[in-house]
């Protein structure tokens, strides 16, 4: 919280961020991003009449929950985020790729995966600098890697989608509002993105890079618009905009759908809350598999 304070200063001046009121350390900027999830359970809750269930797979007295049954029994919607470092070496268990693959074969199940950013991933110094440089966040060195887990779980579960890069989105040139998304609404059979223009403004985020060459079955939803006045190796590439929300619709073995989005769509610390609430509630309200089940006849006695 000190970095966090000096960085943001003076926002977490007041008592309530003191030592007495808040966690000083790693896990108090943890329980920032916590926070900022409230905002998305509370919509959510509302919409589906459910509580959103948060878990943590290891928390900060090192007990670890593994995704199980106990988790996905009851579960219609799973979202998994990425923000382990690689250097923690989280890797899923061959049991949880296996309970989630199990559950994926029910219809109306949706697993959203968030790995995030990987700033830095390179031996090149001036090409870490370069990418610090471009999204200009003090309070990410030049090399921060996230999302060990995810990775391992989306490997496990055959989603040919690597997170790359930290970009910086560009603006509405002469605001500070966010670029509008490309949204390929061809694309959106699911309708998850009607009413939906934006998503937030962060700094660094990961372009969700296609690894396979299968097209069918993988689907670029969204691309952001990336900020071309401060250089970057991607831009350099020839690149304007980066993946940003990818679908992979249900398939012969998976009835479930698997879709890819940024963590920081669902916290409310980088603003644009208005469209991030529609896409909220349009992602709430997907056929689910509660009602699946509630729709099957039962055997009466």
């Amino acid at each position: 919280m000190t970095e966090v304070r000096r960085v943001a200063w003076p926002a977490y001046e007041g008592t309530e961020w003191d030592e007495k009121h808040f966690l000083q350390g790693i896990a108090g900027t943890l329980e920032l991003f916590h926070r900022s999830t409230l905002a998305f359970q509370k919509v959510v809750g509302e919409a589906t009449g459910h509580p959103v269930a948060v878990f943590q797979r290891i928390d900060q007295a090192g007990y670890k929950l593994p995704i199980d049954d106990r988790i996905l029994a009851d579960t219609d919607t799973l979202m998994v985020f990425g923000l382990d470092h690689l250097l923690s070496e989280q890797e899923a268990d061959q049991e949880e790729i296996t309970a989630v693959r199990k559950w994926l074969e029910r219809e109306g199940t949706c697993l959203l995966l968030g790995p995030h950013h990987d700033v830095g991933f390179t031996e090149d110094l001036k090409q870490r600098q370069q990418e610090y440089l471009h999204h200009g966040d003090a309070l990410v060195p030049r090399q921060q890697r996230f999302g060990q887990y995810t990775r391992s779980m989306m490997k496990g579960l055959g989603v040919p989608v690597m997170n790359q890069f930290g970009l910086r989105p560009a603006l509405v040139k002469g605001t500070r509002q966010i670029a509008p998304l490309t949204v390929n609404r061809d694309l959106d059979e699911l309708g998850l993105l009607n009413g939906v223009t934006t998503f937030n403004f962060h700094p660094h985020l990961p372009h969700y890079a296609l690894t396979g060459a299968d097209a069918k079955s993988v689907h670029v939803l969204t691309r952001q618009p990336i900020d071309l006045e401060r250089p970057h190796p991607f831009v350099e590439a020839g690149n304007t905009e980066f993946n940003s929300c990818i679908w992979m619709p249900p398939n012969t073995q998976r009835s479930g759908h698997i879709l890819l989005a940024d963590s920081t769509i669902f916290t409310t610390l980088f603003g644009g809350v208005e469209s991030l609430e529609t896409f909220w509630k349009n992602l709430a309200m997907l056929p689910l598999a509660s009602a699946v089940r509630a729709k099957q006849p039962q055997a009466v006695a």
